[in-house]
Parts: structure tokens; C-alpha cells; sequence
């Protein structure tokens, strides 16, 4: 009996996220299929995929330095603004150089 592994950057997304790579796999990547299975446009299509292509980079960050994933986590799913990350993670560099 084979023991799965789930990829680490899998691990990370929700449900909603895996069904959607699941729908994109199956539409052959097509975002106008996309648009039509979910009912929005095709840019809402394209904005919800490169959310998920920012969570999926995310993972590789937050390996490195779980404190910058988890700010960059909070920035893409909008709980915190850009301007406000860039803030913590370079004072937060600052401090881990001194």
C-alpha cells in the first residue's frame, strides 16, 4: 500500500482552491470555459487565477521564513494592504540583521 504525499504548496490551499485547479486542469486551461462554469467575466477568472498562482509562490516563502509567508499570505487573501507588508517584512529584515 502506496502512502500519499501531498505537495507542500498543496497542503497550503483550500478546498475552493483545489476544485478550481481541478475545473482549470479539466478545461485545459481554457479561462474562457472557466469564466462560463463559474458565471463571471473572463478577467475575474483571470484575477481569481493569479491569486492562486501568488498563493501557490507563497509556499516556497513561507518554507524559507514562515514570518514574511504569513505577511505575504495575509496580503494576497486582502487582510492586509500591500503598502503595510512592505513595511513589516523590510523592518522585520532590518531587525533580523541587527
Amino acid at each position: 500500500m502506496a502512502i500519499e504525499t501531498v505537495p507542500e504548496w498543496m497542503a497550503g490551499l483550500e478546498d475552493e482552491d483545489l476544485v478550481f485547479i481541478k475545473k482549470f486542469v479539466l478545461a485545459s486551461g481554457s479561462l474562457k470555459e472557466m469564466a462560463g462554469e463559474y458565471g463571471v467575466t473572463y478577467p475575474t477568472v483571470r484575477l481569481r487565477l493569479d491569486r492562486l498562482i501568488q498563493k501557490i509562490k507563497l509556499s516556497e516563502d513561507t518554507a524559507a521564513d514562515p514570518y514574511i509567508g504569513l505577511i505575504k499570505r495575509l496580503t494576497v487573501n486582502e487582510k492586509l494592504d500591500f503598502d503595510t507588508a512592505k513595511v513589516l517584512i523590510s523592518a522585520y529584515k532590518k531587525a533580523k540583521e541587527e
